[in-house]
C-alpha cells in the first residue's frame, strides 16, 4: 500500500492511478468514510483519460489511527502533503460532505497559494457552517450532533447501519431502490476507521466556520446538491456556497440526496466530467 507520511508523523494512505501526466483530479471522501468511497467515479474519471488519487482522511480508513488531529486545519494540512509528495500541477479536487470542507480549507490555505489547483468541486458539501448559531439562525441545532455523538459512543456499529440504510442514500424515502451492497459497503468503511477520529469529526464538519475559506477561493468552482439532502440542508449549504464564491456554477439536483455521487453516479460524473473540460 501506498503512504505519504505528514509533518506530524501521520501516516496517510492513497491510491493514485493513471498516467502521472494527465490531469490530476483528487478525491476528498466524507464522513466517516474512506478513499473508497470514491471507486465509481476513480474508474470513470481515469477511463477519461485522467490521474486519479484518492486519499483516507487520518482516523479513517487505512491511514493512522492517531489520537489527535481531527479537525479541518489538519484535514487540509494532510491533503496537502498528498499533493506535495506527488507534486500534483493543474489539479482539481473534488470533495463530498466533510471532504467538501477538506477542500475548500485546502484550495484557499494551500493549493491555491501554492499554484497546484485548477478548479474544485463542491459535492453536497458542509460549508459554510453546518450548526445553528446566533450568526447561523438557519443552522443544524447542536442537540442533533449531540445525538450523533451518544449513537456513535453507545453503539457505532448500529449507528453507522441506521444512516446509511436510512437518509444518508435517501432509502427511508418511500419507493426508494434501496441497494444492500451500498448500504454495506457503506458501513464497511466506516467500521474501518478509529472511532475516536470519528467522535471528533463530528465537531470538526459541523462546527467549523469556513466562510472565510470559500470567500478566499477564486479559481472555478463547481457546487453540486440534491435538494432531498437530509443530511446537510442545501439552503444552508450549497445555496450560501454559491453566494460566498466569487467563481462559482451551482446545480441543485431534484429529489437528490447527501450520497447522490453513489445513487446518480452517472449524472454527477458527467457533470463533474463538463465542468472540468470547460
Amino acid at each position: 500500500m501506498t503512504f505519504v507520511k505528514t509533518k506530524d508523523d501521520v501516516n496517510i494512505f492513497y491510491k493514485d492511478w493513471g498516467p502521472k501526466e494527465a490531469q490530476p483530479i483528487v478525491f476528498h471522501h466524507g464522513w466517516p468514510l474512506s478513499a473508497d468511497d470514491w471507486d465509481n467515479q476513480m474508474l470513470f474519471f481515469l477511463a477519461q483519460g485522467f490521474r486519479v488519487i484518492a486519499f483516507d482522511r487520518r482516523g479513517h480508513g487505512r491511514s493512522d489511527q492517531v489520537s489527535e488531529g481531527h479537525d479541518m486545519d489538519h484535514y487540509a494540512a494532510d491533503a496537502s502533503a498528498v499533493a506535495e509528495h506527488l507534486d500534483l500541477k493543474n489539479a482539481v479536487h473534488v470533495g463530498h460532505s466533510t471532504g467538501g470542507g477538506q477542500v475548500a480549507r485546502y484550495v484557499a490555505k494551500y493549493g491555491q497559494p501554492q499554484g497546484r489547483v485548477a478548479k474544485a468541486v463542491l459535492v453536497s458539501a458542509v460549508p459554510p457552517l453546518m450548526v445553528k448559531t446566533a450568526g447561523n439562525p438557519d443552522g443544524t441545532p447542536i442537540d442533533v450532533f449531540d445525538g450523533f455523538r451518544k449513537a456513535l459512543a453507545a453503539n457505532r456499529a448500529q449507528f453507522y447501519l441506521d444512516v446509511a440504510s436510512g437518509p444518508f442514500y435517501g432509502f427511508n424515502r418511500q419507493g426508494a431502490e434501496v441497494s444492500e451492497g451500498t448500504v454495506r459497503n457503506w458501513w464497511r468503511q466506516g467500521m474501518a476507521g478509529s472511532a475516536k477520529a470519528h467522535y471528533e469529526g463530528i465537531k470538526a464538519f459541523s462546527e467549523t466556520d469556513q466562510t472565510d475559506d470559500l470567500k478566499a477561493i477564486t479559481v472555478p468552482v463547481l457546487v453540486l446538491q440534491g435538494d432531498d439532502d437530509q443530511v446537510v440542508p442545501y439552503k444552508n449549504a450549497a445555496i450560501l456556497q454559491d453566494k460566498l464564491l466569487v467563481n462559482s456554477t451551482l446545480h441543485i439536483y431534484p429529489g437528490y440526496p447527501h450520497g447522490m455521487h453513489t445513487t446518480h453516479a452517472d449524472t454527477i460524473n458527467a457533470d463533474i466530467l463538463k465542468f472540468i473540460r470547460s
